[in-house]
């Protein structure tokens, strides 16, 4: 957890405005705001991943409850369809079907682990954390641009 120091840290940090004075020519301003140029259009592209990601792991989420839903009623009812018949070919062929309906939902209650909730929740913690990045790099390329101007 965050202990008290760690509080203090971090107010501290928030408050602490870069010392672009210490810049004395235009040529070094330009390095610095190549290098945050680059740094900004990486973080634009992750961020774009990352919102891509977040949309396809709600989209996915929903389908696959809405899938396994529709594969546990058809169990209910193989279930149901299976107790009323006699022994014979027709009970084999549902029992069959069954084990296939078994597997279906196996299998989309390990997607849902990779794609559901905890998941994304997951991915909407990255999605912030480069969005705070790029906050973080704006506002030092703002700092630069400013203080260039003063040069």
């Amino acid at each position: 957890g965050i202990g008290v120091a760690d509080v203090k840290t971090i107010t501290i940090n928030f408050f602490i405005m870069y010392s672009v004075t210490n810049l004395t020519t235009i040529a070094d301003c330009d390095v610095l705001l190549t290098m945050a140029n680059k740094e900004q259009g990486d973080l634009t592209f992750k961020k774009l991943s990352e919102e891509r990601l977040v949309t396809n792991y709600s989209t996915t989420s929903v389908e696959i409850d809405a899938v396994l839903q529709g594969v546990l009623a058809e169990i209910s009812a193989v279930d149901t369809i299976i107790a009323a018949l006699p022994e014979g070919p027709t009970k084999e062929t549902e029992e069959k079907r069954k084990v296939r309906l078994e597997y279906k939902k196996f299998l989309l209650e390990n997607r849902k682990e990779s794609y559901g909730a905890v998941a994304l929740l997951e991915k909407q913690l990255d999605l912030e954390r480069v969005n705070k990045q790029l906050d973080e790099v704006n506002a030092f390329i703002a700092a630069i641009t400013a203080h260039k101007a003063t040069l």
